[in-house]
């Protein structure tokens, strides 16, 4: 009896011992700690690589799309009248064309500065020159013809090759051949004669632009012998009765009088015009000059 009991104290003993020494490794953090660690590793258990890392470091923001050019997306005609192999073929020049209203010849040679400066080669030299100007802003350029060695093409064709393009705006870049006196540009502008019906509003008011443009960035003056303040209205020529896109002809200056000649004769002159020309057509296709 007296055994039986000494051995069920002894096994109650072992079992307090065993239990408070569990307790006690419960009630301190870091022993548990350690032995949640050790019991992980003993398991097997993986700890992921970098899952104490730090933040990751921001992402660059992108750069930002350049505005888009202002005539992106649009059409300019130019027409760059007359040709320099014109004088060579009489006979295809002389040819009679309908130009909606009457008969005219298919193209002229045009006229030219007292010191042979031809018409052909200004007109020609401007509309590069414009071309290059429109292309830098974004436009395509479509233009009558593309070197001053070549006769025609006719000015039926040349109104055919634009409105075939359905061109925003166009415009016929010309010098005049008028009384060695006078001096200065004059704009032209269509008259209602059935195929330019729907465009006779916008083409006044791209002559307008034009007009402006010319007496806010060129030193040549309104024409003080064609028209007035600058303008006139023509129903003779093919180009303008034709035309289907707004359009304008501009006759630049006098090329016999003799200071308009030695303007018109002048790179820096001609691409004077180009930039008014080019801020024309801006204002009429965008509101606004660049």
């Amino acid at each position: 009896m007296h055994r039986k009991l000494a051995a069920a104290a002894l096994v109650l003993a072992v079992a307090l011992m065993s239990g408070c020494g569990a307790a006690a490794r419960a009630a301190d953090p870091a022993a548990a700690a350690s032995d949640a660690a050790g019991a992980g590793v003993a398991s097997g258990a993986v700890v992921p690589a970098g899952s104490q890392s730090s933040p990751a470091s921001p992402t660059a923001a992108p750069s930002p799309s350049p505005p888009p050019l202002p005539l992106a997306g649009r059409v300019v005609g130019i027409d760059p009248g007359h040709n320099g192999g014109n004088f060579s073929d009489p006979g295809y020049i002389n040819q009679l064309i309908w130009n909606g209203r009457e008969s005219e010849t298919c193209d002229t040679t045009g006229t030219e500065t007292a010191s042979g400066f031809t018409e052909a080669s200004f007109n020609f030299d401007l509309a590069s020159d414009l071309r290059a100007d429109l292309i830098a802003a974004g436009a395509k350029v479509v233009m009558t013809r593309q070197d001053n060695t070549s006769v025609g093409p006719c000015v039926t064709t040349r109104a055919q090759i634009l409105n075939n393009a359905h061109a925003d705006v166009a415009i016929d870049i010309h010098a005049d051949g008028g009384p060695a006196w006078g001096r200065g540009f004059t704009v032209l502008e269509p008259v209602a004669d059935g195929p330019n019906d729907a465009v006779i509003s916008p083409s006044l008011q791209f002559g307008a632009d034009v007009r402006t443009a010319m007496l806010g960035s060129t030193s040549m003056p309104e024409s003080n012998y064609y028209g007035t303040d600058g303008l006139i209205t023509r129903d003779d020529l093919a180009g303008l009765n034709l035309t289907t896109v707004p359009k304008v002809l501009i006759e630049c200056g006098n090329m016999p009088n003799s200071t308009d000649a030695g303007l018109l004769a002048s790179p820096a002159f001609q691409q004077q015009l180009a930039r008014a020309f080019t801020a024309a057509i801006m204002v009429f296709l965008t509101g606004k000059a660049g």
